[in-house]
């Protein structure tokens, strides 16, 4: 087959595999389900993804791939601000990229939590080849830490121009602000539409105070 058209067939069994997972659920989600939603075949579908695992790792390489091409939008963007308010910037997008991607947040934080897992079965001399093999999660291995280095980046732009105080930890500060949205999805998948489902506390107001305590935590007194 034309690699083209196998792309694109392929591209058509991923967007097939989304609808059915964000409908069902990983666990519950069928291969038999997401072939009919694909207009192919069951052995079709198992031609081009051999388990639902690895179809997965499919979805959740188009999910790193989506944010980093956020994250190079809202820099391209913010050219003509501070670094410090481009790197608040990265962070709201970061946000609104879980609130309007929902499958794409939930994807990114399975795979968290798989790497994880798998540290323990090497470390416990667990087989973990079926998973390291795979072509896609490969491929996540090579783009995983790119939205990461470019949070780092701005906030060295930062430090340049003097928005940002010269004695931070870029990669510090980082993961601070990675873990904060981590919790705000967190929270956002409890919630499902409710936008008050802790204490009545309203989660936009959650958001504005996590970006104003990250930029208070980096700016110059």
């Amino acid at each position: 087959m034309d690699p083209s058209k196998r792309q694109i067939k392929e591209n058509r069994i991923i967007d097939a595999a989304i609808e059915v997972i964000a409908s069902n659920g990983f666990h519950k989600a069928k291969m038999d389900n997401i072939a009919k939603q694909a207009g192919i075949t069951k052995v079709t579908l198992y031609s081009y993804f051999d388990s639902k695992e690895n179809l997965y790792f499919a979805i959740i390489y188009r999910a790193f791939q989506a944010l980093t091409e956020v994250f190079y939008s809202t820099i391209d963007q913010n050219k003509g601000v501070s670094g410090l308010e481009g790197t608040k910037a990265i962070f709201e997008s970061f946000f609104s990229f879980c609130e309007n991607n929902f499958m794409y947040s939930e994807a990114l934080l399975d795979y968290f939590s798989m790497i994880r897992s798998l540290s323990r079965d090497k470390a416990e001399d667990v087989d973990t080849s079926m998973t390291t093999q795979s072509s896609y999660f490969i491929r996540i291995q090579d783009l995983q830490n790119l939205p990461l280095k470019l949070t780092v980046k701005e906030m060295e732009r930062g430090i340049k121009d003097g928005s940002i105080r010269s004695d931070v930890d870029c990669m510090l500060h980082t993961l601070q602000g990675w873990t904060m949205v981590v919790g705000y999805i967190k929270l956002l998948s409890a919630s499902s539409k409710n936008e008050s489902p802790l204490l009545n506390v309203n989660l936009k107001s959650l958001k504005e105070l996590s970006l104003s305590l990250s930029e208070t935590a980096l700016a110059k007194a």
